[in-house]
């Protein structure tokens, strides 16, 4: 079973950007654990660590 989720970027906040955001899908039978990916922030302009948040 597929589950959307959202993925956001856990540095802009610090550096007080506007944090991006990424759709993607995960297995709720196989993945229990929230997801982690790098992906890129166009306001930072480089890949950062994206994190799942419900």
């Amino acid at each position: 079973m597929q589950e959307q989720v959202i993925l956001e970027c856990t540095e802009a906040k610090k550096e007080g950007k506007p944090v991006s955001r990424y759709l993607t899908f995960r297995n709720k039978k196989t993945v229990t654990e929230r997801i982690e990916k790098k992906k890129y922030n166009p306001f930072l302009k480089r890949h950062t660590l994206h994190k799942e948040i419900k």
